[in-house]
């Protein structure tokens, strides 16, 4: 779905008519400034601009018979000096303290290394419960504590960009950023006529950087291939396409400020109304600065400080996951990186969500596979969740789908994890994932940036609500969509999910469930996972073995 034209009205509005910008976007009420689109300064050929960056990326991506050479040793030292380094000392011990130190060298490695091993550190830091706690913790700092530029630098590209003095837009400009992260930082500022804002402001030379960067992941990328199954499943030339394709668009931050609209139509259409979006200015917004008003609230995860204004963080998660899970399924448009540094909690409990460079766009086949993704999995119809994930691109077109379910073991009686030896568990998951290869199992992108913020969900229920009902919660999120979507679903994949009963069975499987569970807290699935982790230790040889088999790598 694409924001309509310039002339249109949003859904259900009489075209010509005024409207308001907290109706036709999901704006703060009473921002500094009245948005009207055909203000934008920015506007041009902005779809145009979007092609000419798509079509850019191949060439970053081309087969070389070498790497950047230069980038690629620098980055190949930086880290092999981390990990020597904590090999040498803390290595020699074992424990979450050796973890820490290793997680925290590597982290700075990450950060002297620039942008694009930054923005990796931030996927790293959505990932709680994939990735070691320690890791988890340590690369959250990737998210808005990097080390900034100079203010000098800063003035320069503002300078660059407005074609005037700094003083001659601003008249307050705060030398230290409010916040560094991995392509720009940002400042608070008051423009000259009154309004407060903050400021991106894109680091000098980021786009040459990232380009050589992305050369040499591509270089690297193939070379995993079949040699490390979970690496294999990755499917790492297709992770670096799509690291490339979303990183080169937030080089550009006219997009970005175009990503933002696109988004909070999506959200005002929805009417759901908890989350907010921070309203680009209309004239201040070039490739590399961007002026947005100023919204101030509560970090995501400052639970106590919530809790202290009367929050409920419970209904603060909700609104969250809803709102993506609407954008995906039904409009087709949804942030597609969300961490805690992109969002925090106003004082009114909606949640400001903020950093738009990586937006995901989705064609109709695409959001009918993930609905279909989530109502089968509501009555626990496993084959047409499979046939859901084939036509994602995330299995091969010819599956045999019966045969995949057979390898998951769904036609077999359900084995608790929980009473079965790690040794049992590896073998499993060996078995799994050397058939799920050999069916040609990948994550295309848009599989990609959804699962990449189901992580990060994932570990905000962990802060926000671990002791929500996670059986409970998959019901009320079905019966909002049911309510609010039913028609919209029937028409467009022929289920009408107030007519259907919710079988809970495949998706109690999927968690490790006995069917005869009734629930289970967010907090008591984590114990279990901890748990499992436990029995798996000593049994990382079968999981990092050599892809074999006879089953071919993804291409």
């Amino acid at each position: 779905m694409s924001r309509a034209e310039d002339s249109d009205a949003p859904a259900g509005q009489t075209p010509g008519a005024e409207i308001s910008p907290e109706r036709r976007w999901a704006f703060r009420e009473g921002g500094p400034w009245a948005f009207r689109l055909e203000d934008r300064v920015w506007r041009g050929d902005l779809a145009g601009l979007r092609e000419a960056l798509r079509r850019e990326v191949p060439a970053w991506l081309e087969p070389r018979r070498w790497p950047p050479v230069l980038r690629f040793l620098t980055a190949a030292g930086r880290v092999s000096a981390a990990l020597v380094t904590w090999r040498l000392r803390e290595g020699r011990h074992e424990g979450s303290a050796s973890r820490r130190a290793l997680s925290r060298r590597l982290r700075v490695a990450f950060e002297k290394l620039g942008p694009a091993y930054i923005k990796l550190g931030q996927i790293v830091s959505s990932g709680r419960g994939l990735f070691p706690e320690e890791l988890v913790d340590e690369f959250k700092k990737c998210r808005d504590q990097v080390p900034p530029m100079p203010f000098a630098a800063v003035r320069s590209v503002v300078e660059s960009d407005f074609g005037q003095p700094l003083e001659a837009v601003f008249s307050e400009f705060g030398r230290k950023p409010l916040a560094a992260a991995s392509i720009a930082q940002v400042h608070g500022a008051r423009l000259k006529t009154g309004e407060e804002v903050v400021v991106k402001v894109q680091r000098k030379e980021v786009a040459l950087r990232v380009r050589q960067d992305v050369k040499a992941m591509a270089w690297v990328a193939p070379r995993l291939v079949g040699r490390i199954p979970v690496a294999a499943l990755a499917n790492p030339p297709v992770l670096v396409e799509v690291f490339a394709e979303t990183i080169a668009e937030e080089l550009d931050f006219r997009l970005e400020a175009e990503n933002m609209l696109d988004v909070a139509e999506v959200l005002a259409q929805s009417g759901q109304g908890a989350v907010v979006v921070p309203r680009p200015h209309p004239e201040w917004v070039t490739a590399r600065v961007l002026v947005m008003e100023r919204l101030e609230g509560f970090s995501y995860d400052d639970v106590a400080g919530m809790e202290k204004a009367g929050i409920d963080t419970e209904a603060v998660f909700h609104s969250m996951m809803i709102a993506f899970l609407e954008g995906a399924m039904i409009y087709g448009v949804f942030h597609g990186d969300f961490h805690g540094g992109n969002l925090f909690v106003l004082p009114d409990g909606r949640v400001a969500l903020l950093d738009y460079g990586i937006t995901a766009r989705l064609d109709q086949d695409q959001r009918s596979a993930f609905l279909r993704i989530m109502m089968t999995g509501a009555v626990n119809d496993l084959k047409g969740q499979l046939a859901a994930f084939r036509d994602l691109g995330a299995l091969d077109a010819d599956v045999d789908l019966d045969a995949v379910i057979s390898l998951l073991g769904a036609d077999q009686p359900f084995r608790d994890p929980m009473q079965m030896t790690g040794e049992e568990m590896a073998l499993q998951i060996q078995t799994v994932l050397k058939g799920l290869l050999g069916n040609g199992a990948r994550l295309p992108k848009s599989l990609m940036l959804y699962a990449k913020n189901m992580l990060f969900f994932d570990g905000a229920v962990a802060e926000l609500a671990p002791d929500l009902d996670m059986l409970e919660e998959f019901v009320r999120i079905y019966e909002h969509f049911s309510a609010h979507h039913g028609k919209a679903i029937a028409g467009q994949i022929g289920f009408d999910p107030s007519q259907t009963h919710i079988d809970l069975a495949g998706l109690k499987a999927s968690l490790g469930l006995r069917e005869d569970v009734e629930s289970i807290t967010h907090r008591e699935l984590v114990q279990r996972r901890k748990t499992l982790q436990e029995k798996l230790d000593g049994q990382i040889g079968p999981l990092t073995a050599t892809h074999s088999g006879g089953s071919k790598p993804p291409e």
